[in-house]
């Protein structure tokens, strides 16, 4: 029997068994990283450096890409290591910050999500207050506040969560440290204190997905009496992209978290936190540059500029 005190490092899950299947891994989470890396390194200099795109949409859509950059950062490396150096160790502390900072981006994601369901909410529905409620300085209060509530998240989890006597060894059974993988180690009932704030967590999170849900039956009743078509194709090509990250990202959580144990093997297990962590950030920007045209023109404009200097 062991404690946390005495645990030095934590063993992850082996990706595979042969030096083939890992390298190759190495090589799937290398391709998949570069290139989330390049496509969300587009958008965020596309929207901090085309003038036309300083809006309250672009500006979100630059902090949701920051958060995409940073959940890529937390789990892919360590995993890329692990399977080129055969290896499944990660550190006591270097596991409390890769879980700090996963749930720090993922909240920050989530927040980020809501935040523009707002922009476009006010966008369709009090087009004549857009201005009022979403200035400069609003936009850059809820974006402070989407970071900070993200930071405080991931810190009482992250405390709570290596506060606990650890008992039951050091395997993980994930490819990257996560709550309910470290919560199986404890023999402590004091996991029922984890267990309340992940219960407050998940209302807030819930609260969050509500919210969303009702702005979007606002928006859909209002574009649905838009007169003109392209008027509404115009209002429709603006909300999807959203909605589809927003959907692509509920949807992965829920099915990863709240699957019926029937359903759960190692093999789905693996897939679903491939997907949430590692897919979601990499198809997020390539969703919204696919029906936003002045984004597509933008990074378009960014990456010949880049070429022609060259």
């Amino acid at each position: 029997m062991s404690n946390s005190s005495s645990i030095s490092h934590f063993l992850l899950l082996a990706l595979a068994d042969t030096r083939q299947l890992q390298l190759l891994h190495f090589c799937l989470f290398l391709g998949i990283s570069l290139a989330a890396l390049l496509a969300n390194g587009l958008v965020i200099s596309a929207a901090a450096c085309g003038h036309h795109l300083h809006s309250p949409m672009f500006f979100f859509l630059l902090h949701l890409a920051l958060s995409d950059l940073g959940s890529i950062c937390t789990t892919v490396p360590k995993a890329m290591h692990n399977s080129l150096w055969d290896t499944r160790t990660i550190s006591y502390t270097g596991c409390a910050a890769q879980l700090f900072s996963f749930m720090f981006f993922m909240s920050a994601e989530y927040f980020l999500l809501t935040i523009m369901c707002y922009d476009r909410y006010v966008s369709i529905c009090k087009p004549l207050h857009y201005g009022t409620l979403l200035g400069s300085r609003a936009c850059a209060h809820m974006a402070a506040a989407a970071w900070a509530s993200a930071f405080l998240n991931a810190l009482m989890n992250t405390a709570n969560t290596f506060s606990l006597p650890l008992c039951k060894g050091n395997d993980l059974g994930q490819f990257f440290c996560e709550i309910p993988h470290i919560l199986r180690l404890s023999c402590s009932k004091s996991y029922l204190r984890e267990l309340g704030l992940l219960a407050v967590c998940c209302c807030i999170a819930l609260g969050c997905f509500v919210f969303i849900v009702f702005s979007y039956v606002q928006i859909f009743r209002v574009v649905l009496r838009i007169p003109s078509e392209q008027g509404r194709h115009k209002a429709f090509s603006t909300c999807l992209p959203h909605l589809a990250v927003v959907s692509l990202f509920v949807s992965i959580a829920v099915f990863a978290y709240l699957k019926p144990p029937s359903m759960s093997s190692p093999s789905l297990d693996l897939a679903l936190s491939v997907l949430y962590s590692v897919g979601s950030p990499a198809l997020n920007p390539l969703i919204y540059s696919l029906r936003n045209q002045e984004l597509k023109a933008a990074v378009w404009r960014l990456m010949t500029g880049c070429f022609q200097k060259h």
